[in-house]
């Protein structure tokens, strides 16, 4: 059956901005076949179910460029903590998660976010209980029920309480386990194909939480399986002076002398970042995952996402965990983009417009499958060690 839907305000987001004051929308199947102005053309319309979107406004689907979903089931918890405190607080709440609750979670998380615009939806899942069962397959048979595009990550940490990481022991993973669970769970589920619904990224946790063995080999596994690479990052001042204190660098430095940039990386929030290592990023054409109410819940701060944009970073929008934010919808989320964006750089700060486009094109092109050459298994592969511009020496990994 084709839909046609006619009468409504149509913003294409497309490179010349074009916009139908009253235009139409012909799908066929699962494909967009026209957008233009005015009612569809006759013989189509003869053929076809007509929806009438008078007084409605047609946009591209919104893209989630990072989530949670299983902490749906702990909202309101540690209510006025920043996020090192909150953290604490909750590890061995999520320690105790099921796979019918991640199911639960899931599905009412994303069935708001399918509520508020979203078709295509990540999730950053790395908490994996002992006897919890098979959470990864719970929350992909959510988003199947729920019919969202589905880029959930096998996330991971490995850096417990007592090597001085901040998650309790109980609820961090080994690594060569993590590892293999990793390959294997793209070698389940990843389908690469233009019609997929379902594709995997690789995303240990954060720098607190992960060691920098395991962000090295996770990136050499998501390139040779030629998928993307996910994580937190300079999300708070605690986790900026963790990484200086640690590591003796920044975040970013950190990460980059791990080989964690460029166009097949996102990162989650990124705030903490001073103007030479935005200008790194947009260079590098590294993502960023704008997560405004919950950088407002945690007191994280503001990402700067006019200058990140100016740069040239690939700026997308996300819920993040409805623990820290109390709700799934990505609308709210182009919404606060725009005000605090006002809020930190005045009234021209970012555009309507411009937050749509971060709504849809800009997180597009974080879900888009990167595909690297495979390694010659035939010989020992070498790879280029990154250190940061102006960052002379390499940051110390313990």
């Amino acid at each position: 059956m084709t839909l046609v839907i006619e009468g409504a305000y149509i913003a294409t987001v497309d490179s010349d901005s074009t916009e139908h004051p009253t235009g139409h929308v012909v799908v066929d199947g699962n494909r967009i076949t026209a957008v233009g102005s005015g009612p569809a053309p006759a013989d189509v319309r003869a053929e076809s179910q007509i929806f009438d979107g008078t007084g409605c406004l047609v946009t591209p689907g919104f893209v989630n460029t990072h989530h949670h979903l299983y902490q749906w089931v702990t909202r309101g918890h540690a209510v006025d903590d920043p996020l090192f405190e909150w953290l604490t607080e909750l590890y061995p709440v999520w320690a105790g998660i099921d796979e019918r609750a991640v199911n639960v979670a899931a599905s009412a998380g994303l069935a708001w976010l399918a509520r508020t615009g979203c078709t295509t939806s990540t999730d950053h899942h790395y908490v994996f209980p002992r006897e919890g069962g098979d959470v990864f397959a719970a929350e992909v048979a959510a988003a199947r029920t729920v019919g969202l595009r589905f880029h959930p990550t096998r996330g991971s940490m490995d850096l417990g309480r007592s090597r001085g990481g901040l998650p309790p022991d109980d609820v961090v993973e080994g690594r060569d386990a993590i590892l293999q669970a990793t390959s294997a769970t793209i070698d389940r589920w990843h389908d690469p194909s233009a019609d997929s619904m379902l594709r995997v990224a690789v995303a240990p946790c954060s720098p607190f939480s992960v060691t920098a063995v395991l962000m090295k080999e996770s990136a050499t596994l998501a390139r040779d399986k030629g998928v993307l690479l996910h994580t937190h990052l300079a999300e708070t001042a605690d986790e900026d002076a963790y990484c200086r204190e640690r590591f003796d660098c920044s975040p970013l430095e950190y990460v980059e002398d791990l080989g964690w940039s460029g166009e097949d990386v996102w990162y989650a929030h990124g705030i903490w970042f001073d103007d030479a290592e935005i200008a790194r990023i947009g260079r590098s054409r590294t993502g960023i995952a704008h997560c405004p109410s919950s950088n407002a819940r945690l007191g994280a701060g503001i990402a700067r996402a006019r200058d990140l944009r100016d740069a040239g970073a690939r700026v997308g929008l996300g819920v993040d965990g409805a623990a820290s934010n109390e709700a799934s919808s990505l609308v709210e989320e182009l919404r606060h983009a725009v005000l605090f964006a006002r809020a930190r750089g005045g009234p021209q700060a970012l555009a309507v417009r411009e937050a749509l486009e971060m709504a849809t094109n800009g997180g597009g092109r974080h879900s888009r499958t990167h595909r690297r050459p495979r390694l010659d298994r035939g010989r020992q592969a070498r790879r280029p060690r990154r250190v940061a511009a102006g960052h002379d020496r390499p940051c110390r990994h313990r």
